[in-house]
């Protein structure tokens, strides 16, 4: 451990100290041994009065600073892991830190680019836009006249948040270790996670990236701008975007000056969520109120912007599948088809007892349906059967609780601006229609088509498989030895065939070309002298 690493481990226990953040450890079934390091020198330090532990929590990660913020933003979107109390707390964490020097941001970007400030930019300006954990942001103009923002890594940032993050490692595989209570928060899960995250932000191309696809997907759409990407002027550590001008989505006062159609706005929210999720598999996974504006303009027809697309999601074809599904059961109160589908998904173990599954989902989700559709929480419910789910061990996929991070940011930013805003009914129309879509004849041809591309490389390595096989048969020692195994892979393969029979339609349809093969195969396995 060097100097520094000590320094600030004596930092993050002042901290601790001061918060008292023991009391929030007292209530987990702890061994004696970590039962006396509790009995420390912050009992000395009285607990700060009127702050909840949520609250002590909050401001112990703001006085860490930018690593232990950004940490404290994402574990609240963890909500299938944390008490109410302290996931709703922490999710109040602000991204705001002090910026740091022009001097320091000129010269980065100017190693980033490889020329001076003057020959990038016509003009700079030295007042940072705004400043955040991992980088600040810096108003600018091209030589081409474009009016542009530049968003710059903090210099250092990276040094820090290894530091950081060896320590919190410690801190989880700790807690992992003395607590079964701490093993069920899957503490190095929910660090490798963020490590992930924030490494993956450090990087400024895969944001622009980001944009670009994003962008794309909106290109000339009345409900959703995404600001242009400047790929000339991009780097690893420095990121050049289009400036936009909007009304900052929470400026409720702005918004109705100007006219704007404020339920429109909201059903327009739900459209462009469910328009990334379920048209393109990729959603804009920290839509914040701080990341989105509203044009100036056209206020009977409003049209989203958004910026800052670090953190992004996307859902394989067959979560989404499975997630529409839910939500149409859902809906319709057949929890022993929602149960069945987390089953049939492999969301929850094989082994699960449908019925008592289906209990489960029934008694946390029948009092949130005796509301009116309008009131209900599609983010809440989310929430509450992931947590339902967690008792018959679902693992939560990390592209499922971005989703659902997402979803309640969407639902809370609609019902703000629209308070009488009935999600259920906005978006089920889009489902039913997705739905339609993806079982017609058209999409099947589709993925008929997908996989009938796949078979040729297929049959190579089946042929250069059989070629082994009959080479094989030419040893004697070999062949005694291998026949039974090659017939019992024989059976397998045939057994795998087989058991399409029963296999959802559609699956079957996608995947009938490589059943047939694996039928093909066994049978010659079986049968062959």
């Amino acid at each position: 451990m060097n100097l520094t690493a000590f320094l600030r481990l004596f930092r993050i226990l002042l901290v601790f100290t001061r918060y008292r953040l023991d009391q929030i450890l007292a209530p987990l079934p702890l061994p004696w041994y970590m039962r006396l390091l509790l009995i420390g020198p912050w009992k000395l330090y009285p607990a700060p009065r009127d702050l909840s532990r949520g609250a002590r929590l909050r401001l112990a990660f703001e006085n860490l600073g930018p690593v232990f913020i950004k940490f404290g933003q994402i574990l609240s979107t963890r909500r299938d892991l944390l008490p109410d109390d302290i996931a709703t707390e922490l999710a109040f964490l602000q991204d705001k830190v002090p910026p740091f020097a022009p001097a320091e941001a000129r010269q980065r970007i100017e190693e980033q680019l490889g020329v001076s400030i003057a020959e990038a930019f016509a003009e700079f300006s030295d007042e940072p836009l705004a400043s955040a954990s991992v980088a600040q942001v810096h108003s600018a103009r091209l030589h081409d006249g474009s009016e542009v923002v530049v968003k710059v890594v903090r210099p250092g940032i990276e040094d820090v948040i290894h530091q950081d993050i060896q320590w919190l490692y410690l801190a989880a595989r700790t807690l992992e270790k003395v607590s079964r209570e701490g093993r069920r928060l899957r503490p190095v899960e929910v660090v490798r996670d963020y490590e992930q995250t924030i490494f993956d932000e450090l990087d400024l191309y895969r944001e622009a990236a980001n944009a670009s696809l994003l962008k794309r997907n909106f290109q000339d759409s009345p409900v959703l701008y995404v600001p242009k990407i400047y790929w000339d002027w991009c780097r690893h550590k420095v990121l050049v975007m289009e400036r936009i001008s909007g009304v900052p989505v929470t400026d409720i006062q702005a918004l109705r000056a100007q006219g704007t159609d404020m339920k429109k706005l909201a059903e327009r929210g739900v459209e462009v969520f469910f328009a990334q999720v379920f048209r393109d598999s990729f959603f804009h996974a920290d839509m914040h109120p701080g990341n989105i504006f509203v044009a100036h303009g056209s206020p009977d027809e409003p049209q989203y912007i958004a910026i800052d697309f670090g953190i992004v999601g996307s859902l394989t074809p067959e979560d989404q599948t499975y997630l529409a599904r839910n939500l149409m059961a859902f809906f319709k109160r057949d929890y022993r088809r929602v149960a069945q589908l987390h089953i049939d998904s492999g969301w929850v173990p094989p082994e699960t007892r449908v019925n008592e599954f289906e209990a489960a989902i029934r008694s946390v989700c029948e009092p949130i349906f005796e509301r009116p559709l309008k009131d209900i929480s599609f983010g809440q419910l989310l929430l509450r059967l992931f947590q339902t789910a967690r008792r018959f061990n679902m693992e939560v996929q990390p592209q499922l609780v971005l989703l659902q991070k997402t979803l309640l940011n969407i639902e809370g930013l609609g019902r703000q601006l629209y308070p009488e805003l009935d999600l259920w009914r906005t978006g089920k129309p889009y489902l039913e229609r997705w739905m339609r879509e993806r079982a017609g004849p058209r999409h099947q041809w589709q993925n008929l088509r997908q996989h009938m591309e796949r078979i040729p490389p297929l049959l190579q390595t089946t042929h250069r498989a059989l070629d082994n096989i009959a080479q094989w048969e030419h040893h004697p020692r070999t062949h005694r030895k291998d026949a039974l195994a090659l017939r019992l892979l024989g059976a397998a393969l045939i057994a795998l065939g087989a058991g399409t029979l029963g296999a959802d339609p559609n699956t079957w349809i996608q995947t009938q070309p490589i059943y047939w093969l694996s039928l093909a195969a066994g049978v010659w396995l079986v049968l062959r002298r």
